[in-house]
């Protein structure tokens, strides 16, 4: 009979680190451990040489992850989870990580770092998770009908001042250069990383309440960011958990504006990826119920204009156009340079207006109206906007081919993959499979034949 293969275990760090952060000894763990069993009506009579197992990797049985996890959590003060402790096999792993909305702050902390952990430990359920509009409807209402968090400050932990929340932003900001210029598929692995290995400890650490409240906010962007790249790589599913858990973190920053933001421009929009237009016009109207009054009329303009898709996939054009009428409106009562608009929502000007339009008016039919907010939209994007200019040039090809411009949308077309090949981007690639369908009435034309060869060369590359 053949040997067994040796199971090679790896040590657990993550409880090794826990142990010391609590200034626990292995005797005196095994003996919170067998307390918090005795409680729960289980006798344990673990010792210190159990835990030393541990510590080599043996996963222990049944319940005692999570009495494990108790126990730790109730000498360090707060909430511990199994992934934590690192003993979050497949089984016991909640694959509901990150889509709720938590009803206390550190709930919000222990949620959102769960995710980065498991984000960057590549668990399979995030991964494969399916996405669903209905599970946005649930933290949205949360969200909606929560009041202000009146503490976030901590005293636990290691201290963290302005200039470290100082440095999130920059990061933030330099990340997202780099994912308007070359696509979220070179850039999300070092988000994620960032959230996992940084802000997730300052979270935990020790700061005043207004610097812990801008340290929410900072974080609330850069998990947004990270959320965004997910639709860009093709993971939805794991983008909503993104989402979710960045409106939370806004909640706890007391920005009710960029919880706005959240709802109109992320989950919104991957509304409309997943075919639910009416809940896109839901959330969009739920942030302007929840931010209102708050909000400067450059965001108020990104609002209506989220609306305005919404009710253009309905093939509600009355509606539409009355929300893209107020969009316009509000972004022509914007002051320029007066410093008023929050620098998340600096982006927004008249070509990413323009770029919203074209979408509306492209799904309502309205081809001359499309042609020109695309090529508006294409006009005001600079270079940098890479991977937006290649989404405005598709726009640009499907008005074309609703006005029977086969040729034209083509060659519009063509420009457009030239410069999605320099992009790592899976939208890129959905607004081509759009287009595509949208040539095959007319597949016998040499100029549609000759650009879904290219098509064709450049998925087999």
């Amino acid at each position: 009979m053949a040997a067994r293969p040796l199971l090679v275990r790896q040590p657990n760090e993550r409880l090794q680190a826990l142990i010391q952060e609590a200034g626990c000894s292995n005797a005196g763990l095994a003996r919170r451990v067998n307390m918090v069993g005795a409680e729960r009506g289980l006798d344990l009579r673990y010792d210190k040489t159990s835990v030393a197992r541990w510590l080599r990797g043996q996963q222990p049985r049944g319940r005692a992850p999570g009495i494990i996890a108790e126990a730790l959590g109730r000498k360090l003060g707060r909430t511990v989870t199994i992934d934590e402790i690192g003993m979050a096999n497949g089984k016991n792993l909640a694959t509901g990580v990150g889509l709720q909305f938590a009803p206390t702050v550190v709930g919000a902390i222990e949620q959102v770092c769960e995710l980065w952990r498991s984000d960057v430990g590549r668990r399979d359920f995030l991964s494969g998770s399916a996405v669903a509009a209905s599970a946005l409807v649930e933290p949205s209402r949360d969200w909606l009908i929560t009041g202000a968090d009146t503490q976030v400050a901590r005293t636990a932990g290691a201290r963290v001042g302005q200039p470290d929340v100082d440095a999130v932003r920059a990061m933030t900001a330099a990340l997202t250069e780099m994912d308007h210029r070359f696509g979220s598929g070179h850039v999300r692995p070092v988000v994620v990383h960032y959230l996992n290995s940084v802000v997730s400890g300052m979270l935990s650490g020790s700061y005043r309440e207004a610097v812990g409240r801008d340290l929410f906010a900072a974080a609330a962007r850069l998990t947004e960011l990270a959320g965004y790249m997910a639709v860009d790589t093709g993971q939805p599913g794991l983008a909503q958990r993104y989402y979710i858990q960045a409106l939370r973190l806004a909640q706890a920053a007391g920005d009710r504006a960029y919880g706005g933001y959240v709802l109109a421009a992320s989950m919104s929009h991957l509304a409309a990826e997943l075919g639910n237009p009416r809940e896109i016009a839901q959330l969009a109207r739920a942030a302007q119920e929840g931010a209102r009054g708050r909000v400067t009329p450059r965001v108020q303009a990104m609002f209506h204009a989220a609306e305005a898709r919404g009710h253009a996939l309905l093939g509600d054009a009355r509606t539409c156009h009355e929300a893209a009428g107020r969009a316009l409106a509000a972004l022509e009562r914007t002051e320029p340079d007066t410093g008023d608009d929050p620098d998340w929502i600096a982006h927004f000007d008249g070509a990413y207006l323009a770029d919203e339009l074209a979408h509306c008016y492209r799904d309502l039919g309205e081809a001359r109206t499309a042609a020109r907010y695309a090529s508006q939209a294409l006009e005001g994007h600079p270079e940098s906007r890479a991977r937006r200019r290649a989404i405005g040039l598709v726009l640009l090809a499907s008005a074309q081919v609703q006005q029977r411009e086969v040729e034209q949308a083509c060659y519009t077309g063509t420009r457009a993959v030239e410069l999605l090949d320099t992009l790592r981007s899976s939208r890129g690639a959905e607004y081509l499979d759009d287009l595509q369908s949208r040539l095959e009435p007319y597949a016998e034309e040499p100029s549609v034949r000759e650009f879904a060869t290219r098509l064709e060369l450049r998925a087999a590359a």
